[in-house]
Protein backbone atom coordinates (compact mmCIF):
# COMPACT_ATOMS: atom_id res chain seq x y z
CA UNK A 1 0.00 0.00 0.00
CA UNK A 2 1.41 3.36 -1.10
CA UNK A 3 2.99 5.32 2.16
CA UNK A 4 0.64 8.24 1.09
CA UNK A 5 -2.49 6.54 1.12
CA UNK A 6 -1.94 4.64 4.56
CA UNK A 7 -1.10 7.76 6.35
CA UNK A 8 -4.06 9.70 4.86
CA UNK A 9 -5.87 6.56 6.43
CA UNK A 10 -4.35 6.83 9.81
CA UNK A 11 -4.77 10.78 9.75
CA UNK A 12 -8.88 10.48 8.76
CA UNK A 13 -10.20 7.06 10.20
CA UNK A 14 -7.47 6.38 13.31
CA UNK A 15 -6.53 2.93 11.95
CA UNK A 16 -2.97 2.29 12.34
CA UNK A 17 -0.54 1.29 9.31
CA UNK A 18 0.33 -2.14 10.92
CA UNK A 19 -3.63 -2.52 11.45
CA UNK A 20 -3.94 -1.41 7.82
CA UNK A 21 -1.13 -3.94 6.24
CA UNK A 22 -3.08 -6.65 8.33
CA UNK A 23 -6.07 -6.63 6.76
CA UNK A 24 -4.43 -6.07 3.41
CA UNK A 25 -2.39 -9.36 3.18
CA UNK A 26 -5.65 -11.05 4.78
CA UNK A 27 -8.02 -9.86 1.88
CA UNK A 28 -5.31 -11.33 -0.85
CA UNK A 29 -4.85 -14.13 1.21
CA UNK A 30 -9.03 -14.59 1.44
CA UNK A 31 -9.00 -13.65 -2.44
CA UNK A 32 -6.89 -16.35 -3.24
CA UNK A 33 -8.21 -18.99 -1.22
CA UNK A 34 -11.22 -18.46 -3.15
CA UNK A 35 -10.07 -18.45 -6.39
CA UNK A 36 -8.15 -21.45 -5.72
CA UNK A 37 -11.94 -23.21 -4.57
CA UNK A 38 -13.17 -22.12 -7.66
CA UNK A 39 -10.25 -23.53 -9.69
CA UNK A 40 -10.52 -27.05 -7.60
CA UNK A 41 -14.17 -26.96 -8.32
CA UNK A 42 -13.89 -26.47 -11.99
CA UNK A 43 -11.18 -29.15 -12.05
CA UNK A 44 -13.68 -31.92 -10.18
CA UNK A 45 -16.45 -31.00 -12.23
CA UNK A 46 -14.82 -32.27 -15.24
CA UNK A 47 -13.32 -35.26 -14.12
CA UNK A 48 -16.32 -36.44 -11.80
CA UNK A 49 -19.47 -37.41 -13.28
CA UNK A 50 -21.47 -39.37 -9.96
CA UNK A 51 -23.53 -36.32 -8.43
CA UNK A 52 -22.86 -37.91 -5.18
CA UNK A 53 -19.13 -37.97 -5.47
CA UNK A 54 -18.81 -34.58 -6.79
CA UNK A 55 -21.32 -33.05 -3.99
CA UNK A 56 -19.29 -34.73 -1.67
CA UNK A 57 -15.59 -33.25 -3.26
CA UNK A 58 -17.06 -29.95 -3.15
CA UNK A 59 -17.90 -29.96 0.20
CA UNK A 60 -14.77 -31.17 1.31
CA UNK A 61 -13.23 -28.71 -0.88
CA UNK A 62 -14.82 -25.98 1.06
CA UNK A 63 -14.34 -26.99 4.18
CA UNK A 64 -10.38 -27.51 3.43
CA UNK A 65 -10.41 -23.79 2.16
CA UNK A 66 -12.33 -22.45 5.21
CA UNK A 67 -9.62 -23.88 7.60
CA UNK A 68 -7.06 -22.82 4.88
CA UNK A 69 -8.69 -19.27 5.64
CA UNK A 70 -8.85 -19.60 9.45
CA UNK A 71 -4.96 -20.94 9.66
CA UNK A 72 -3.47 -18.03 7.85
CA UNK A 73 -5.36 -15.08 8.07
CA UNK A 74 -5.03 -16.17 12.26
CA UNK A 75 -1.03 -16.74 11.18
CA UNK A 76 -1.36 -12.91 10.11
CA UNK A 77 -3.03 -11.57 12.96
CA UNK A 78 -1.50 -13.57 15.67
CA UNK A 79 2.26 -12.98 14.93
CA UNK A 80 3.49 -14.10 19.11
CA UNK A 81 4.15 -17.20 19.23
CA UNK A 82 2.83 -18.18 22.58
CA UNK A 83 -0.53 -16.42 20.75
CA UNK A 84 -0.32 -18.59 17.58
CA UNK A 85 -0.13 -21.82 19.49
CA UNK A 86 -3.65 -20.44 21.65
CA UNK A 87 -5.08 -19.92 18.41
CA UNK A 88 -4.12 -23.06 16.62
CA UNK A 89 -5.33 -24.87 19.54
CA UNK A 90 -8.49 -23.19 19.74
CA UNK A 91 -9.42 -23.46 15.87
CA UNK A 92 -8.72 -27.26 16.14
CA UNK A 93 -11.05 -27.81 18.86
CA UNK A 94 -13.63 -25.32 16.28
CA UNK A 95 -12.94 -27.96 13.44
CA UNK A 96 -13.34 -30.88 15.25
CA UNK A 97 -16.78 -30.01 16.62
CA UNK A 98 -17.83 -28.08 13.44
CA UNK A 99 -16.55 -30.98 11.49
CA UNK A 100 -17.23 -33.81 13.64
CA UNK A 101 -20.01 -35.84 11.45
CA UNK A 102 -17.34 -35.84 7.77
CA UNK A 103 -14.45 -36.96 10.88
CA UNK A 104 -16.77 -39.64 12.23
CA UNK A 105 -17.53 -40.95 9.05
CA UNK A 106 -13.97 -41.55 7.87
CA UNK A 107 -13.38 -43.42 11.38
CA UNK A 108 -16.36 -45.26 10.54
CA UNK A 109 -14.94 -45.98 6.96
CA UNK A 110 -11.57 -47.12 8.67
CA UNK A 111 -13.60 -49.57 10.78
CA UNK A 112 -15.44 -50.90 7.79
CA UNK A 113 -12.47 -51.38 5.84
CA UNK A 114 -10.27 -52.82 8.76
CA UNK A 115 -12.96 -54.63 10.86
CA UNK A 116 -14.92 -55.45 7.90
CA UNK A 117 -18.06 -56.18 9.33
CA UNK A 118 -19.47 -56.56 5.37
CA UNK A 119 -18.19 -56.07 1.98
CA UNK A 120 -19.40 -55.22 -1.47
CA UNK A 121 -22.28 -57.53 -2.16
CA UNK A 122 -22.86 -59.19 1.37
CA UNK A 123 -27.02 -58.56 2.11
CA UNK A 124 -26.91 -57.09 5.72
CA UNK A 125 -29.64 -55.06 7.82
CA UNK A 126 -28.65 -51.79 9.84
CA UNK A 127 -31.24 -49.97 12.51
CA UNK A 128 -34.38 -50.42 10.60
CA UNK A 129 -32.69 -50.33 6.61
CA UNK A 130 -31.82 -53.69 5.06
CA UNK A 131 -30.21 -54.33 1.36
CA UNK A 132 -27.61 -55.27 -0.63
CA UNK A 133 -24.13 -53.55 -0.32
CA UNK A 134 -23.40 -52.19 -3.78
CA UNK A 135 -20.44 -49.41 -2.64
CA UNK A 136 -18.55 -47.99 0.00
CA UNK A 137 -17.28 -44.51 -0.07
CA UNK A 138 -15.36 -42.32 2.94
CA UNK A 139 -18.31 -41.04 3.74
CA UNK A 140 -21.04 -43.49 3.25
CA UNK A 141 -21.95 -47.00 2.09
CA UNK A 142 -24.66 -47.77 -0.42
CA UNK A 143 -27.50 -50.61 -0.08
CA UNK A 144 -30.03 -51.94 -2.78
CA UNK A 145 -32.97 -51.95 -0.68
CA UNK A 146 -35.06 -54.79 0.09
CA UNK A 147 -38.16 -55.36 2.05
CA UNK A 148 -39.95 -52.52 3.03
CA UNK A 149 -43.00 -52.00 1.22
CA UNK A 150 -42.09 -55.43 -0.80
CA UNK A 151 -43.24 -58.12 1.93
CA UNK A 152 -40.06 -60.62 1.09
CA UNK A 153 -36.36 -60.05 1.26
CA UNK A 154 -36.61 -58.50 -2.78
CA UNK A 155 -35.32 -55.85 -4.07
CA UNK A 156 -37.26 -52.56 -3.96
CA UNK A 157 -35.21 -50.32 -6.79
CA UNK A 158 -34.55 -47.60 -4.30
CA UNK A 159 -30.62 -47.11 -3.31
CA UNK A 160 -29.75 -45.83 0.13
CA UNK A 161 -27.20 -44.21 1.08
CA UNK A 162 -25.78 -44.66 4.87
CA UNK A 163 -23.43 -42.69 6.68
CA UNK A 164 -20.51 -44.30 7.60
CA UNK A 165 -20.67 -43.46 11.17
CA UNK A 166 -23.98 -45.78 11.61
CA UNK A 167 -21.76 -48.62 12.39
CA UNK A 168 -21.55 -47.12 15.61
CA UNK A 169 -24.57 -46.39 16.07
CA UNK A 170 -26.85 -49.60 15.11
CA UNK A 171 -26.33 -52.94 14.78
CA UNK A 172 -25.84 -54.93 12.10
CA UNK A 173 -27.02 -58.06 10.88
CA UNK A 174 -24.96 -59.53 7.81
CA UNK A 175 -27.13 -62.11 6.14
CA UNK A 176 -23.82 -63.64 3.95
CA UNK A 177 -21.23 -63.13 6.09
CA UNK A 178 -20.77 -66.23 9.28
CA UNK A 179 -23.00 -68.91 8.75
CA UNK A 180 -24.23 -68.03 5.35
CA UNK A 181 -27.56 -69.94 5.63
CA UNK A 182 -30.97 -68.88 7.17
CA UNK A 183 -33.28 -70.59 9.66
CA UNK A 184 -36.39 -70.05 7.83
CA UNK A 185 -40.45 -71.65 8.88
CA UNK A 186 -43.32 -72.09 7.37
CA UNK A 187 -46.52 -72.22 9.48
CA UNK A 188 -49.32 -74.80 8.24
CA UNK A 189 -52.39 -75.05 10.05
CA UNK A 190 -55.19 -78.51 10.06
CA UNK A 191 -57.92 -78.91 11.56
CA UNK A 192 -58.71 -81.27 14.88
CA UNK A 193 -60.47 -83.51 12.98
CA UNK A 194 -57.61 -83.68 10.62
CA UNK A 195 -54.99 -86.62 10.40
CA UNK A 196 -52.24 -84.31 11.96
CA UNK A 197 -49.44 -87.14 12.22
CA UNK A 198 -49.72 -87.74 8.25
CA UNK A 199 -49.56 -84.09 7.78
CA UNK A 200 -46.45 -84.06 9.40
CA UNK A 201 -45.03 -86.87 7.62
CA UNK A 202 -45.74 -85.32 4.30
CA UNK A 203 -44.71 -82.20 5.26
CA UNK A 204 -41.02 -83.37 7.23
CA UNK A 205 -40.52 -85.31 3.27
CA UNK A 206 -41.47 -82.12 1.19
CA UNK A 207 -38.63 -80.31 3.53
CA UNK A 208 -36.37 -83.22 3.25
CA UNK A 209 -36.28 -83.37 -0.58
CA UNK A 210 -36.19 -79.46 -1.05
CA UNK A 211 -33.31 -78.19 1.48
CA UNK A 212 -31.46 -81.66 3.05
CA UNK A 213 -29.08 -80.95 0.24
CA UNK A 214 -27.85 -77.75 1.75
CA UNK A 215 -27.63 -79.45 5.51
CA UNK A 216 -24.05 -80.78 3.91
CA UNK A 217 -22.94 -77.88 2.76
CA UNK A 218 -24.54 -75.64 5.85
CA UNK A 219 -22.24 -78.20 8.24
CA UNK A 220 -18.64 -77.54 6.27
CA UNK A 221 -20.03 -73.72 6.83
CA UNK A 222 -20.82 -74.12 10.20
CA UNK A 223 -17.06 -75.94 10.70
CA UNK A 224 -15.31 -73.30 9.00
CA UNK A 225 -17.50 -70.09 10.77
CA UNK A 226 -16.73 -71.83 14.21
CA UNK A 227 -13.38 -71.18 14.10
CA UNK A 228 -14.02 -67.37 14.86
CA UNK A 229 -17.68 -66.72 15.77
CA UNK A 230 -19.78 -69.04 18.84
CA UNK A 231 -21.88 -70.88 16.34
CA UNK A 232 -23.19 -74.52 17.25
CA UNK A 233 -25.96 -76.51 15.94
CA UNK A 234 -26.85 -79.59 16.79
CA UNK A 235 -29.27 -80.35 13.79
CA UNK A 236 -29.01 -78.91 10.47
CA UNK A 237 -31.30 -81.10 8.91
CA UNK A 238 -35.10 -79.87 8.55
CA UNK A 239 -37.78 -80.91 11.00
CA UNK A 240 -41.48 -80.20 12.00
CA UNK A 241 -42.76 -78.91 14.92
CA UNK A 242 -46.09 -79.69 16.24
CA UNK A 243 -48.43 -76.86 18.48
CA UNK A 244 -52.10 -76.39 18.91
CA UNK A 245 -53.51 -73.09 18.20
CA UNK A 246 -57.09 -71.83 18.97
CA UNK A 247 -58.22 -72.75 15.48
CA UNK A 248 -56.41 -75.87 14.79
CA UNK A 249 -52.81 -78.10 15.00
CA UNK A 250 -49.98 -76.01 13.87
CA UNK A 251 -47.27 -77.85 12.19
CA UNK A 252 -44.29 -75.76 11.69
CA UNK A 253 -41.78 -76.45 9.23
CA UNK A 254 -38.26 -75.64 10.07
CA UNK A 255 -35.49 -75.51 7.06
CA UNK A 256 -31.93 -73.81 5.94
CA UNK A 257 -32.49 -71.64 2.91
CA UNK A 258 -30.08 -69.28 1.26
CA UNK A 259 -30.16 -65.45 2.43
CA UNK A 260 -30.97 -64.86 -1.03
CA UNK A 261 -33.33 -67.66 -1.66
CA UNK A 262 -36.39 -67.44 0.70
CA UNK A 263 -39.39 -66.11 -1.15
CA UNK A 264 -38.01 -68.66 -3.79
CA UNK A 265 -38.00 -71.94 -1.46
CA UNK A 266 -41.52 -71.09 0.28
CA UNK A 267 -43.10 -70.51 -3.10
CA UNK A 268 -41.88 -74.45 -4.01
CA UNK A 269 -42.74 -75.70 -1.10
CA UNK A 270 -46.19 -73.95 -0.47
CA UNK A 271 -46.85 -75.48 -4.17
CA UNK A 272 -45.98 -78.65 -3.04
CA UNK A 273 -47.96 -78.81 0.22
CA UNK A 274 -51.24 -77.57 -1.56
CA UNK A 275 -51.09 -80.14 -3.99
CA UNK A 276 -50.38 -83.30 -2.09
CA UNK A 277 -53.05 -81.76 0.47
CA UNK A 278 -55.61 -81.74 -2.44
CA UNK A 279 -54.93 -85.37 -2.66
CA UNK A 280 -55.65 -85.93 0.91
CA UNK A 281 -58.69 -86.76 1.85
CA UNK A 282 -57.67 -86.63 6.15
CA UNK A 283 -56.26 -83.65 5.90
CA UNK A 284 -58.17 -79.58 5.89
CA UNK A 285 -56.34 -76.46 6.43
CA UNK A 286 -57.37 -74.94 9.19
CA UNK A 287 -58.44 -71.29 9.45
CA UNK A 288 -60.20 -68.39 11.95
CA UNK A 289 -63.84 -69.33 12.12
CA UNK A 290 -67.06 -69.63 14.07
CA UNK A 291 -68.55 -72.94 14.68
CA UNK A 292 -72.20 -73.76 16.27
CA UNK A 293 -71.54 -76.66 18.34
CA UNK A 294 -74.97 -78.69 19.51
CA UNK A 295 -74.18 -80.31 22.71
CA UNK A 296 -76.63 -83.21 23.38
CA UNK A 297 -75.36 -84.57 19.89
CA UNK A 298 -71.84 -84.05 19.43
CA UNK A 299 -70.14 -84.71 22.73
CA UNK A 300 -69.27 -87.53 24.20
CA UNK A 301 -72.31 -89.58 25.07
CA UNK A 302 -71.49 -89.94 29.11
CA UNK A 303 -71.40 -86.21 28.84
CA UNK A 304 -74.40 -85.67 27.22
CA UNK A 305 -77.32 -84.16 29.43
CA UNK A 306 -80.76 -85.73 29.82
CA UNK A 307 -83.23 -84.19 28.22
CA UNK A 308 -85.94 -86.88 28.40
CA UNK A 309 -88.13 -85.48 31.11
CA UNK A 310 -87.36 -81.63 30.15
CA UNK A 311 -90.89 -81.50 28.57
CA UNK A 312 -92.78 -83.13 31.28
CA UNK A 313 -95.62 -82.07 32.93
CA UNK A 314 -96.67 -82.79 36.28
CA UNK A 315 -99.84 -84.50 37.22
CA UNK A 316 -103.32 -83.51 39.31
CA UNK A 317 -102.40 -86.61 41.44
CA UNK A 318 -98.93 -85.59 42.13
CA UNK A 319 -98.46 -83.91 44.95
CA UNK A 320 -97.50 -80.12 44.74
Amino acid sequence: MPIEISNWIAENFNIGVEFQTKILYSLIVILLILFLRWVANKILARRIEDSNTLFMGRKWIGYLALALGILFVGSIWLRDAGSLATYLGLVSAALVIALQDPIANIVGWVFIMGRRPFVIGDRIEIGDSAGDVIDIRFFQFTLMEIGNWVDADQSTGRVLHIPNNDVFKNPIANYSKGFAFLWDEIAVVVTFESDWRRGKELLLDIAERRSAHLSKSARQRLQKAARRYMIHYDKLTPIVYTKVVDHGVCLTIRYLTGPRRRRGSQEEIWEEILDIFAAEPKLDFAYPTQRLYHNPTESHPALRPNFQNADAQPKESDPV
